[in-house]
């Protein structure tokens, strides 16, 4: 219980940090996967597997190995890091020797080296979905323990993601905002309309364009006050 604890009070310091360079979030990411590597016992390599719209990606790595793993997984349509990131579930490899849940992948994994793994569901608002993936040259190097302090981590690291997709989503807001209110001026001064008919004007040429409004009032701008 004291170890959770302590490993609690480190996640709140690692939240803390992912939140300071949220300005960043591939580099957020890429601090979480390192933090990850130190905190969990067994872990040599690790990376993030995010499934979008169908297609997986690896934003995040640390050692090679780790993404010549999730490469395998993309080529063969199958693997460990997929299904956590799918299926809200931590899975773990013990040996690749013997794995046969997923033979194909297995089979080459154990050729490069790796011997077990352990795969965290990472929670993300919307559509997105992803896992932290832990990799080890040796076979069971996650312990039960290991795996629950990995769980605790991804649910840390979620939380603070969240927190960063969460301010991200803000500043677009605010600077889509900021680019319409120039746009609606620029209108007002030059037809002299007024702001709810500046506005209309926006939202016509949006649907008649079928062009999102941010981008409509975007080209607008860069027109400058006298394009056409």
């Amino acid at each position: 219980m004291t170890e959770l604890a302590d490993f609690g009070a480190q996640m709140t310091r690692i939240a803390g940090e992912m939140r300071r360079e949220s300005d960043d979030t591939e580099a957020a990411l890429r601090s979480m996967t390192k933090f990850a590597v130190d905190a969990i016992p067994g872990a040599e390599y690790a990376t993030v597997t995010l499934v979008a719209n169908g297609t997986i990606e690896t934003p995040v790595m640390v050692g090679d190995l780790g993404g010549q793993a999730d490469n395998l997984q993309r080529e063969l349509g199958e693997g460990p890091c997929i299904r956590a990131a799918v299926s809200d579930l931590t899975v773990w490899i013990d040996d690749m020797r013997t794995e046969t849940r997923w033979p194909n992948f297995a089979a080459a994994a154990a050729d490069l080296g790796i011997r077990s793994m352990a795969c965290f569901y990472l929670y993300i608002d919307g559509d997105d979905s992803a896992a932290l993936n832990l990799h080890s040259t040796e076979p069971a190097a996650f312990t039960a323990e290991a795996r629950q302090l990995g769980e605790l981590f991804a649910a840390h690291a979620a939380t603070a993601f969240g927190a960063i997709q969460e301010k991200q989503q803000l500043r677009a807001a605010l600077g889509s905002r900021d680019i319409i209110g120039q746009a609606k001026g620029m209108i007002m001064e030059r037809y002299r309309l007024d702001a709810d008919e500046a506005f209309a004007l926006l939202a016509r040429l949006s649907q008649d364009t079928n062009t999102k409004l941010v981008e409509v009032a975007t080209q607008i701008v860069k027109a400058g006050p006298e394009g056409d």
